[in-house]
């Protein structure tokens, strides 16, 4: 449930900058940017630090090869569901909706990384490790 509820929370965090809907900070900023300056201000900066939060995690745990990696493997995984007829990569809304699952799940692992090394390795990581004994 972990990993789930990171990538779901992730995914809210994307998806809520911008998505094909009307319901996404950049137009909602387009629209209301003179009139409630400091409410986009505001929601601005909880994204900023969202963002802040899941990337650092994902930068030290993955790095940026490993980000790359997974949005290969997610590029891929398009490209056969795409070539098996699953996929209609023909609609632009399909298209960005893609992007932000692919987007969302390269921060879902990046933030999950040490606990999916944990159970796949045994191993720990000197962050996991309490004081208090």
């Amino acid at each position: 449930m972990g990993f789930f509820l990171r990538w779901v929370v992730a995914f809210f965090l994307v998806a809520a900058t911008y998505n094909p809907t009307e319901y996404n900070y950049v137009t909602w900023v387009m629209q209301n940017w003179p009139d409630l300056m400091s409410v986009t201000v505001l929601l601005g900066l909880l994204l900023f630090v969202g963002y802040v939060i899941y990337l650092r995690a994902t930068l030290r745990s993955i790095g940026v090869f490993g980000m790359g990696l997974v949005l290969a493997i997610a590029a891929a995984l398009i490209w056969v569901l795409s070539d098996f007829g699953l996929l209609g990569l023909t609609n632009r809304n399909s298209l960005l909706w893609l992007g932000i699952i692919s987007l969302s799940l390269v921060l879902g692992i990046g933030l999950s990384w040490s606990l999916i090394r944990r159970r796949l390795s045994g191993q720990v990581d000197m962050d996991d490790i309490d004081d208090d004994s």
